[in-house]
């Protein structure tokens, strides 16, 4: 019995559920086209939303396969189920074609409007692994592309017509958290090396980060830093110009959501603060779920546009 528990504890940590709460981004839809409401659109939507989570497995399986050799050098990613030799790569194999299949079938099941959008999101993760990752900015892009996917499938696949604003937040948003991300994994590969000159610290690095992920070989933290602040400062502009469009008063009927940016400015900062300071940034799902100030200032925006629009 307690192998079995281990074993199960195992699969679930290979399959990643905690990420799926980045498959939220499927309710977009349902929040800012006032279609919470709708039976229909809901189910729909749920649907989706499943279809993601197993999807997002199946390809979280995949990645660890290709990348079971690096992961060994990463001094956290090492301890993954494939990594450390706790799954064997058959059991991965199986696992991965269950998640794929299963998450396919949730898709036609849930009649999506836009099933390309799903096909899309794996045939893109399948570049990405076998290649498209190692091509430095073009990585992160294509890591933006799968959330604004899902942002598709919780619009078009619902019949509901997505806010041009609203996806160039959302594209700014994901880039945001991927260059952070990439941040994230060169200072943990860094390490706590404090009074070692920047210059000799960040030269000494390249040749272990390629050995871990290749593309952070042509990334470095100033690069990294710049790339943040466009990506920090399109968000916030994006955001705060949509709760003020004429689009958004049609709309929702009232410009009150002006009153959400502070919300987003605080997380967004937050998440600066423990990308720089408390060695976080690389997972979002995790910072969130880990940190009380983030996970507040995401609940208090979430509140606060559903009193606006209701």
């Amino acid at each position: 019995m307690p192998q079995v528990i281990s074993d199960l504890r195992m699969w679930l940590r290979l399959l990643r559920p905690h990420q799926w709460l980045k498959n939220g981004f499927v309710m977009v839809g349902l929040l800012f086209g006032h279609a919470w409401s709708d039976p229909d659109k809901l189910i729909a939507a749920l649907f989706a939303f499943a279809a993601f989570c197993l999807l997002a497995s199946g390809v979280y399986v995949m990645n660890d396969l290709i990348d079971c050799e690096q992961d060994r050098h990463h001094p956290a990613k090492r301890h993954r189920p494939l990594a450390s030799g706790a799954i064997g790569v058959q059991t991965a194999l199986l696992l991965m074609v269950v998640c794929f299949a299963v998450g396919f079938a949730l898709v036609f099941a849930g009649g999506s409007h836009a099933s390309w959008v799903f096909f899309a999101y794996v045939a893109l993760n399948v570049a990405y692994s076998f290649g498209a990752k190692h091509i430095v900015i073009l990585d992160v892009f294509i890591i933006a592309a799968g959330f604004m996917l899902r942002i598709l499938a919780g619009t078009l696949g619902l019949g509901i017509e997505p806010s041009q604003w609203l996806l160039l937040c959302g594209l700014m948003l994901t880039l945001f958290l991927g260059f952070a991300k990439r941040r994230a994994e060169l200072d943990a590969i860094a390490g706590d090396d404090k009074g070692i000159d920047k210059i000799v610290r960040q030269h000494s690095l390249y040749p272990l980060a390629a050995s871990h992920r290749r593309v952070l070989e042509h990334y470095s933290t100033a690069l990294l830093d710049q790339f943040i602040t466009v990506a920090t400062a399109g968000t916030l502009v994006s955001y705060s110009l949509y709760t003020v469009s004429p689009e958004t008063l049609a709309l929702h009927g009232t410009t009150n959501l002006i009153y959400t940016v502070p919300f987003v400015l605080y997380g967004m900062f937050r998440y600066l603060f423990l990308l720089h300071r408390r060695g976080g940034g690389g997972d979002p799902a995790q910072e969130l779920m880990r940190d009380p100030h983030l996970l507040v200032a995401v609940a208090g925006w979430l509140l606060l546009v559903l009193l606006l629009l209701r």
